[in-house]
């Protein structure tokens, strides 16, 4: 008897339950939260191509592409054999509002051509590169709404098949 003395087993209360509570109460402010972020979280991807290698065989098979170099100088304009127009640079900074106009123009003398290339030299700034590329791709217009004091505007197309590559 007294062996059993001295291996008694405490006596366990009764098992208690977990309290999720609190973890409920995170997910019902989570999962709205999350919600209502993933619809303005959207990522645009523009498709980008490489100038190809043989510059003379692209130029058979299209007889004008539009290249926009831009130089530490200022924007050249080329249809990828001559040069068509030279943009120089006003107060240090590239006259992006006179290569917007001069995109529109050749658009408008060439409606079916899509393609451009646009080329940098290796020490301007990667943000010219998004900006030049924008304007080759696309133009903002006022919209025709009849909102009154507020101005809207529509994108419309210009050389929307873009490739990138570094100046000659």
């Amino acid at each position: 008897m007294a062996r059993r003395h001295h291996y008694t087993r405490r006596s366990k209360g009764p098992a208690h339950e977990i309290d999720v509570t609190t973890f409920l109460n995170l997910m019902v402010v989570l999962v709205p939260f999350l919600l209502i972020t993933a619809v303005f979280s959207r990522l645009t991807i523009v498709e980008l191509n490489l100038p190809s290698a043989a510059g003379g065989a692209a130029n058979s098979e299209e007889p004008f592409r539009v290249e926009v170099i831009v130089r530490e100088t200022g924007i050249e304009i080329t249809n990828g054999t001559a040069t068509i127009a030279s943009i120089p640079k006003k107060d240090d900074e590239f006259d992006l509002q006179t290569l917007s106009d001069f995109i529109v123009a050749l658009k408008q003398e060439y409606p079916d051509h899509d393609s451009a290339s646009v080329l940098m030299e290796a020490q301007i700034p990667y943000d010219y590169l998004i900006r030049v590329m924008d304007i080759v791709r696309s133009i903002e217009l006022p919209s025709d709404s009849e909102n009154e004091g507020e101005e809207e505007f529509e994108l419309y197309a210009l050389f929307s098949e873009i490739s990138v590559g570094d100046a000659p």
